[in-house]
């Protein structure tokens, strides 16, 4: 940037971007019997809207290094979100299966631009504040996901499916011109060296543990409604609970704002929100669609603060703006194809048994592994 805008100001700005990066994907579950419906989807192509975007915000978080040598960071963000517009635009005219597939890939990208740019650009200026920022980061998309959550089946059942697929391109418009406007984007540099983080054994590990962290993430996201939905609710109500459990999310994001610089050894909070998500999905599939109220917390807790803190103990092992830029695309790129797996795997469990719980099991099984591979992640080795 040109200049550099006060703190506040970025903080805003950075939040209202942030609010666009879910929305294309929270809107989907609660919409799936319209989507049966009107596009005739089965649960495997369902899974395929949130799968399809995971993958193309992982292959753009892996070029991320490319993007910044070429787009630079401020334009970046701006390619991002013009790219988010294409997409729902195109679910706005039509929401074919070939319609929705393609927009799902556009979308993605975009999302997965923004990612990879957005922590080297908060790096670069704002070093000192990069916990709280990239804490407030990740709030403002779970909070995007909570109302794309809460609003798509009452939008869509007041103005149609059209509507309810299209709407995210409001909210996108605003944060383009307001960034256009806030940014002066300087020409992109070209001589930054990259370091080699691939052959580093700690990326690996920090990408991995990410994947796993985030396929939780994804599978909640993507598969919470249809599964509220099989229990005997009602989509608006399905809606309802994810929306809750992403506000909860948000809470948490806040929370770890303001109470992250407290840790040094992040191994704490880290286990105590990966034991919050392993409850929850116990009291998920013990509780089944009796009472939503605990998994609901308990979910939205530990996966509104495990999402932030994978990113800030990534930002913890970098020294400088290229190198986080380049370690946050290898840990995104790769922990999101890894995410991509769990909503997949859950449309086929569903197109293929009567119950979700294997889903929920096997995210289980990851959180354990986390708790484990957390351990190693000693302060004075970052």
């Amino acid at each position: 940037m040109k200049r550099i805008l006060p703190a506040s100001v970025f903080a805003v700005l950075v939040f209202l971007v942030a609010l666009n990066l879910r929305p294309v994907m929270a809107a989907i579950g609660p919409l799936y019997p319209l989507l049966q419906h009107d596009a005739q989807l089965s649960a495997t192509q369902l899974s395929l809207l949130t799968t399809l975007p995971v993958i193309m915000m992982g292959l753009a978080a892996l070029a991320g290094p490319v993007l910044l040598r070429t787009l630079g960071e401020a334009r970046g963000v701006a390619a991002g979100l013009m790219l988010l517009i294409v997409a729902c635009a195109i679910r706005g005219l039509t929401h074919s299966v070939a319609g929705l597939m393609s927009s799902a890939l556009i979308a993605g990208s975009g999302i997965g631009l923004i990612q990879a740019v957005m922590p080297a650009l908060i790096k670069r200026h704002y070093g000192t504040r990069a916990g709280t920022l990239m804490a407030l980061f990740t709030t403002g998309i779970m909070a995007g996901a909570a109302i794309a959550a809460a609003s798509s089946a009452p939008l869509a059942e007041h103005s149609g499916l059209a509507m309810a697929l299209a709407i995210p391109v409001l909210p996108a418009l605003v944060a383009l011109a307001l960034w256009l406007w806030a940014v002066r984007a300087p020409a992109p540099a070209q001589n930054r060296t990259r370091p080699q983080i691939v052959r580093c054994q700690r990326a690996w590990w920090l990408m991995v543990f990410f994947g796993i962290g985030t396929g939780a993430y994804t599978l909640v996201l993507a598969w919470l409604p249809p599964f509220y939905m099989q229990q005997g609710w009602q989509p608006q109500q399905s809606g309802y609970v994810l929306g809750a459990l992403t506000l909860v999310e948000v809470v948490a994001g806040f929370i770890l704002s303001a109470l992250i610089h407290r840790f040094r050894d992040r191994r704490y909070p880290l286990i105590a929100v990966l034991t919050m998500i392993l409850l929850g999905l116990i009291a998920l599939i013990s509780l089944g669609g009796s009472y939503a109220a605990l998994p609901t917390l308990l979910l939205g807790l530990g996966i509104g603060a495990l999402f932030p803190l994978s990113l800030i103990v990534t930002l913890d092992h970098a020294h400088s703006p290229e190198e986080a830029g380049t370690l946050l695309s290898f840990v995104q790129g790769g922990g999101y194809l890894l995410a991509a797996v769990m909503p997949l795997m859950a449309g086929i469990v569903r197109d293929r048994a009567a119950s979700l719980d294997t889903a929920w099991m096997i995210m289980a099984a990851g959180i354990v592994v986390l708790m484990v591979m957390a351990l190693r992640f000693k302060p004075q080795q970052a």
